[in-house]
């Protein structure tokens, strides 16, 4: 059985000592992947004070950006979006967030619905809202 690490081209670097994914048999796990950009500590839609705290934040342009480093992610590993059988999704504010959260999931799940578990989270490890952790075929 294969083992083996995987790291995205296209992907943000990870904030620790993790690869994108690992790839074990036919199955693809994918770290947890936020909506940060490659090459920069940029995060779509966030506004953040002198300290790093958060001023505000757009949840819509994180979702884009983090389903964006995922299917980035699957491709660079030989997979693909239409095959990802689980997620488990991270908000930091599931009251003001879930609803345009799920609505855009909806969307971009259409014609794949994996399994799926949503959890509010106190914190994560950059100033982001939302962080999901995906399961895929190869």
């Amino acid at each position: 059985m294969t083992n083996q690490i995987l790291n995205s081209s296209k992907a943000p670097e990870p904030v620790g000592a993790y690869p994108h994914a690992r790839k074990v048999g036919n199955l693809l796990f994918l770290s947890g992947v936020g909506p940060r950009e490659r090459g920069t500590k940029k995060i779509p839609g966030v506004e953040l004070d002198s300290d790093g705290n958060i001023l505000s934040y757009d949840i819509e342009a994180q979702c884009h950006s983090v389903f964006t480093n995922i299917k980035n992610i699957l491709e660079d590993s030989g997979s693909s979006w239409a095959n990802i059988v689980d997620v488990t999704v991270f908000l930091t504010n599931m009251k003001d967030d879930f609803k345009t959260y799920n609505r855009l999931y909806a969307e971009y799940f259409k014609d794949n619905q994996p399994c799926r578990t949503t959890m509010e989270i106190n914190c994560l490890p950059t100033p982001i809202a939302i962080e999901l952790k995906v399961i895929a075929t190869i």
